[in-house]
């Protein structure tokens, strides 16, 4: 018989939930260093080039003015410091389990995004709406405390996909000759605001509407003074409002 002493430490339960949560914790730091490290590795992708489709576009008007994809440094530091703080200090809370494989699964697409959009216009529009949807999927479990660390990170990168994905469609559209450059641009546009307006008021989070917003200023500075950059200045007004108005209601 096995004699049992007391001061011996309980067996390890391979079934503890809190050593899933643990698991999940590291894959999501290493997916979000991976989506990180993504830039670095590949060649830079400015939009996709014209000879990947069979209608060349030089210059869509729905994509937005170069500098406003400088968010995307915010966006990418912030997801690494978000996991990390996860992993360190919310390694087993249930709350924090609960958007890990969403955003496990958006950000392990991100960091094969790249060489796929090099490569493939089609596909890459198909896979940026899978990351689109990992990330608003998360946002939406996304706990109330500890907004900095989790909620804000996701928003504004769920908020910068948005735009991207409807430019990303737009842009494919008017590539394969479906519609005329315009018309899928204000189409672009139309769905990217269809979408962001709603859902802001519904997430409840101010860096979603300020990322959707910054897109539509972007869209707006590329486009001006015409009738579709004035209509991206309303989107964004209405945007940065809104994510406005979030954020003083959380200060209250």
């Amino acid at each position: 018989m096995t004699e049992i002493n007391p001061n011996d430490p309980p067996p390890e339960n391979p079934d503890d939930p809190r050593d899933t949560a643990r698991m999940k914790a590291v894959f999501v730091v290493i997916a979000a260093v991976a989506f990180f490290v993504s830039p670095f590795l590949n060649e830079p992708f400015t939009g996709f080039e014209p000879g990947q489709m069979p209608v060349e576009v030089l210059e869509p008007p729905v994509t937005p003015a170069g500098y406003a994809f400088a968010i995307w440094g915010v966006i990418y530091i912030w997801l690494v410091a978000s996991a990390l703080f996860g992993l360190i200090k919310r390694d087993s809370a249930p709350d924090w389990d609960a958007i890990r494989w969403p955003l496990f699964l958006s950000f392990a697409v991100g960091a094969a995004w790249i060489p796929i959009a090099l490569s493939s216009p089609v596909m890459a529009t198909v896979l940026i709406w899978v990351m689109w949807a990992g990330a608003v999927w998360a946002l939406l479990r996304a706990p109330v405390r500890d907004r900095g660390w989790l909620a804000w990170p996701i928003g504004l990168y769920a908020g910068w996909l948005t735009a991207a994905s409807s430019v990303a469609t737009a842009t494919v559209v008017m590539g394969f000759g479906l519609l005329e450059p315009m018309t899928a641009s204000w189409a672009g546009l139309a769905l990217a605001l269809l979408i962001a307006l709603p859902l802001s008021q519904r997430l409840r989070a101010p860096t979603y509407a300020f990322a959707a917003g910054w897109a539509a200023v972007g869209i707006a500075v590329a486009n001006w003074p015409t009738l579709y950059g004035f209509a991206a200045v309303a989107g964004a007004v209405l945007l940065l409002g809104q994510a406005t108005r979030q954020g003083v209601a959380l200060r209250a």
